[in-house]
């Protein structure tokens, strides 16, 4: 009789990458999030740092990782930014630790639950900032406005998934 092992979800689908990749890919998004709206407004709709987080968090699904990575990419976000400092931080360090987590209950793998994974923290990372900005520091001058929340988790969407799949030639099984 064949013995069998069985292994969870995290040990199957857990990645690393190479720490040239986990540090210049969340760096050249947060250089392009300053430099493409210089270029064109319009581009100032996206948040590449968010995507960042999102894919890094989702592939290496710990929440503890998740949580540092969003983090730090946040906080970095913050100091080319003219937001309050920490503002990026909190909110990207949130979706970090959520999106980890959920990276254990579905297939982050398959591209429909990219797109509404991705579209998903788009908009909680909205809603995270907004509490963030009205709550706790006071600024009741920030709004959010429906629909371009709506456009923007939507350009996030689309521009997230041929980043993921570039990406997806970085990762490395634990």
């Amino acid at each position: 009789m064949a013995e069998h092992s069985y292994t969870s979800r995290r040990e199957l689908d857990q990645y690393r990458f190479h720490p040239a990749v986990t540090l210049l890919a969340p760096l050249a998004c947060i250089l392009l999030q300053v430099e493409l709206p210089k270029l064109w407004h319009y581009f100032s709709i996206l948040d590449l740092p968010l995507i960042a987080v999102i894919f890094f968090a989702v592939a290496r699904r710990s929440p503890i990782s998740g949580t540092v990575t969003g983090t730090i990419i946040g906080l970095f976000q913050d100091g080319l930014t003219n937001l309050p400092f920490g503002v990026n931080g909190i909110a990207k360090g949130l979706v970090g630790y959520v999106a980890a987590s959920i990276g254990f209950a579905v297939d982050a793998d398959n591209i429909l639950n990219r797109i509404l994974l991705t579209f998903g923290f788009s908009l909680c990372h909205s809603g995270l900032f907004y509490l963030i900005e009205h709550w706790l520091l006071g600024d009741h001058t920030f709004r959010l406005l429906p629909l371009f929340q709506l456009l923007r988790a939507g350009a996030n969407t689309i521009v997230a998934i041929p980043l993921f799949f570039l990406l997806d030639h970085f990762k490395q099984r634990e």
